[in-house]
Formats: structure tokens, C-alpha cells, sequence
């Protein structure tokens, strides 16, 4: 076991300090300010938006400036970047920064999706090292005094790891931090995370922080990455899905590990939510979701997705789910969730553990002759180009 260089229950991301060392993962169309502002609701933490594309930024995109602004409440203030290109990376991180939005800025070097890989975006980039570092260097030098992380993946396959050259080269360009998803683009979500590649890690990179990604559904799994990586603090994603209130366990756990609270006092704080619990805090999202579209009917399309999470492990019946995934107005909502026993308790274990999509291992779609060369030059380069003319809407 490896032992953290910073305290345990403090985290430093450059004039950051979070009392918990947690972080919310982004998330495409989950961590809008509405889920967001939920969560917050419950723990603590730095919480960051969905990953918005540098392109459509810098483009003044609509859709992507409604994703990028922050509630009030929301601070700091934490927006993560897509790009391909240094130029346009870094004109992205001017306007966050010139234009006071952001008080925090990642980069996604780790989505597996194909749609990104098969361009040379997200997990696939850092395979391209000369491209990953003079990326990371241009975000750094444009956001000035705004801390700039780092999200990757273990690598492209088993064959094709990058994680630990992409890191050095992210802490030399003057990174923050650095947060590894312990597996591979070919993992996709599949089986367990590798945190083994967490404390090999966290051994190589000492000047700036080191958070893991995979795998923590209950802030025990928190506690027991931190003990056996050494990491400084966990990034967590599908763990929370229907389960904002995850964050106050995160929360609760770290400060019994700092000594600040007894185990037994923890555990009275941990979430037990009875089922009105879980259809008040539906309703809520909705609520938030109307607030941040300013469009009911949008809100409730958006909340559709979330309602297998919540209900997950409850016994809540098929006519309801049914119902509460074609909502189309909160006060059919209030009708639907009227119709739940408010009184059901929580279900334990079967409330909890994975959820999401894991999907299946499988081969990376990546560009024609992508792996042949270390750089950029040659092999990838118009295919990446190519990735930057495109944008995501938001």
C-alpha cells in the first residue's frame, strides 16, 4: 500500500482547496447545473459540467453556452474541455477564463465513445504524445492563474497503455492534477477498474495530485481506493446515477477518516432514503431541469432517463415506471408519484452497487494506421483534423 503525500482529508487543486476529496465525473447529458446543484445539495465536493467541445465554444455555440453557465450557488465553478487542436483548445480556455465563467478547467483525454476515438479524440489522443503535450501546454499558458486538470484512461488497449507517459508529460506542461479511469478504451465499462494502475500512478506522479476513477458506489469503496492506491482524492461517475445523496456518504466517510467524525456518528448520516425520500428528490431534479431549460416539456424528456436509477431497488411496480418515463408535465409527475407508498423503506444492497451501462470489451475504433506512429506526423493527421470541424451543439 502506498501512502497519500497530502492530508487525507483536504485536496489542493491549485487555489482550490476542497474540504472532501471528491469530484463529480462529467458526465454527456447528466452533469448539466441542474444535477449538478442537486448533488451539491447532499456532500461536498468539486462538481464539473458534461464535457463541452472547444470548437462549439469558441464558436460562441448557443446550445454550449447555456452548458456552461453556472448557477449562483455552483462554486467553484468547474468546466471540462473536448478539442483535438492546441490552437483551439486554448482559445476555449480564453474565453472561460477572460470572460470569468470558470474557476477550474479539465481536459477529457478519456472518453471511449467511437464516435471520438475513431477521430483521434478522447482515450485515443494521448497515444499521440507530441499532440497530448502541446495541447496540455497550450490550456495551461491561456488559463493563466485557472487551475487546469487532467482526465484520462489507462490507456487504448492492454497493448497500448498511456497513462503513465501521458502524466508526466501533463505534470511537466504545469497540470494540477491528473485523474485516472482505471481501465482501457477497449474496457469501455466493462468489469473492474484496475486500480493497481491508480497506485502505480500516484508512485510516479509526487508534484501534483493524483485522483482515481472507477468503481466507488458507496463511500467505503472511497475509503478503500485511497487506502490502496494512495491516491488524494476520487472522481466519481455512474455511482451516483439516481443517487445524489451518495455525495453526503462520500463526505461522511472522509471525515471519519480525518478524525472529525466517530464511525457511529457516520453512520446515522448515511443515506437510508425511504421511497418518498427518493420521489421527492426526483421531483427536485425535474424541478432544477425546468429552471435550467426554462422548458417544462424539455425538463421532463431530460428526467426520463433518470428514473430507473432512482427507482432502482424499490418496489415501486411496471405502471408507474412506465408512466414516470413518458412524463411530459411536473404536475403529471405529482400525479404519478402520488401513487407510490411514500412509507416503503430503503431497500438496502439492492438500492445499491453499479449502475449504468457497462458494456462490453471491445476494439477501440481508432483512425486508419493510428497506432504505427507515436506522433502525430503522417498516420492521424487528417482525420484529427477533421474531428475539430465538427461540434457537439452543447
Amino acid at each position: 500500500m502506498t501512502t497519500s503525500t497530502l492530508t487525507p482529508d483536504k485536496l489542493q487543486i491549485g487555489p482550490i482547496r476542497l474540504d472532501v476529496p471528491v469530484v463529480l465525473a462529467p458526465m454527456a447529458g447528466i452533469t448539466n447545473t441542474a444535477f449538478r446543484r442537486l448533488c451539491r445539495e447532499f456532500g461536498a465536493g468539486l462538481y464539473v459540467s458534461e464535457m463541452i467541445t472547444s470548437r462549439a465554444l469558441v464558436e460562441r455555440n448557443e446550445a454550449t453556452f447555456r452548458l456552461i453557465t453556472h448557477h449562483p450557488s455552483e462554486t467553484p465553478r468547474s468546466i471540462q474541455l473536448y478539442g483535438v487542436d492546441p490552437a483551439t483548445m486554448a482559445e476555449a480556455a480564453r474565453i472561460l477564463v477572460d470572460e470569468d465563467r470558470t474557476d477550474h478547467i479539465d481536459m477529457n483525454f478519456g472518453c471511449p465513445v467511437p464516435k471520438v476515438t475513431r477521430k483521434g479524440g478522447g482515450a485515443a489522443l494521448p497515444w499521440k504524445l507530441d499532440l497530448f503535450r502541446e495541447i496540455v501546454e497550450s490550456v495551461v499558458e491561456a488559463a493563466g492563474d485557472v487551475p487546469v486538470t487532467v482526465k484520462m484512461r489507462k490507456g487504448i488497449d492492454s497493448d497500448h497503455l498511456t497513462y503513465l507517459e501521458a502524466a508526466k508529460a501533463a505534470e511537466g506542461a504545469g497540470a494540477a492534477a491528473i485523474a485516472l479511469h482505471a481501465r482501457t478504451a477497449s474496457d469501455f465499462y466493462s468489469g473492474q477498474a484496475d486500480w493497481s494502475a491508480i497506485a502505480t500512478l500516484k508512485e510516479t506522479i509526487t508534484s501534483i495530485p493524483v485522483l482515481g476513477n472507477g468503481d466507488i458506489w458507496s463511500g467505503e469503496d472511497a475509503i478503500r481506493m485511497v487506502d490502496e492506491t494512495g491516491c488524494d482524492g476520487v472522481v466519481v461517475g455512474r455511482g451516483c446515477l439516481g443517487r445524489p445523496w451518495l455525495f453526503g456518504d462520500l463526505a461522511a466517510a472522509f471525515r471519519v477518516r480525518a478524525g472529525e467524525l466517530s464511525a457511529e456518528e457516520a453512520a446515522a448520516l448515511r443515506a437510508a432514503p425511504s421511497l418518498g425520500v427518493v420521489a421527492q428528490t426526483l421531483r427536485r431534479h425535474a424541478e432544477l431541469l425546468v429552471e435550467f431549460y426554462d422548458d417544462e416539456g424539455r425538463a421532463c424528456r431530460d428526467i426520463r432517463k433518470h428514473v430507473a436509477w432512482y427507482l432502482k431497488g424499490y418496489p415501486a411496480g411496471h405502471e408507474v415506471r412506465a408512466a414516470l418515463s413518458t412524463v411530459q408535465s411536473l404536475e403529471q409527475m405529482d400525479e404519478i408519484l402520488a401513487e407510490l407508498d411514500w412509507s416503503m423503506p430503503y431497500p438496502g444492497a439492492d438500492a445499491e452497487g453499479p449502475r449504468g451501462r457497462a458494456g462490453s470489451p471491445k476494439k477501440p475504433s481508432l483512425p486508419d494506421r493510428w497506432l504505427e506512429s507515436r506522433s502525430l506526423e503522417g498516420a492521424g493527421r487528417a482525420e484529427v483534423a477533421a474531428a475539430e470541424l465538427e461540434h457537439s451543439g452543447g
